[in-house]
């Protein structure tokens, strides 16, 4: 079974808060959490692929950038976005259908847009997804704050299936790798 790691748009601007944007809730945790993540798809041998939102930053530079914070594996791939789906127009959906990926394990930012959809998207393909339960944040709503965004929808999209395809909600420190899909079917 391939694999494959995506990181979504663990941006400087987006994590920091410039450019307009809100600091994100605990990047320490979150970077914590996707340098886990990294070092268990690098000794699984799965694909290893960053996303980059191009509305950050704008497009370019510094702050559009993947956060200095995180290592980026040099075979990783690298896909940018314009639109909330990291599968819309990038590439991403080809490349792990080229590479037989069938499970994808996902962290990154914002929790309720990119985070959300990419877990959505990637069953509705057809992949088995393990979202990384501390390795996605978002910043404050003016409905909620991001804890609570957080701890939704780790609850939302533990088991959230999609006509076979599913989603369970992981921490880091869980052998995300070794995904227990098949124990459920």
């Amino acid at each position: 079974m391939a694999q494959a790691l995506l990181v979504i748009d663990v941006q400087k601007d987006l994590v920091e808060g410039n450019g307009g944007e809100v600091p994100i809730f605990e990047p320490e945790r979150l970077f914590a959490a996707i340098g886990k993540a990294v070092e268990q798809a690098e000794r699984a041998g799965a694909r290893i692929v960053f996303v980059r939102d191009k509305s950050i930053g704008g497009g370019e530079g510094e702050g559009f950038d993947v956060h200095p914070a995180l290592r980026i594996p040099p075979d990783a791939v690298l896909f940018d976005k314009t639109a909330v789906s990291s599968f819309h127009e990038t590439g991403l959906l080809e490349h792990l259908r080229e590479h037989d990926v069938t499970h994808c394990v996902i962290a990154g930012c914002m929790t309720q847009y990119c985070i959300d959809t990419a877990v959505r998207a990637a069953t509705l393909h057809g992949f088995d997804v393990t979202l990384v339960r501390d390795g996605h944040s978002t910043s404050d709503s003016p409905v909620l704050p991001a804890e609570q965004i957080i701890a939704h929808h780790n609850a939302t999209l533990h088991g959230y299936a999609n006509n076979g395809p599913f989603a369970l909600a992981r921490p880091a420190d869980d052998p995300l790798f070794e995904p227990p899909h098949d124990k459920y079917r």
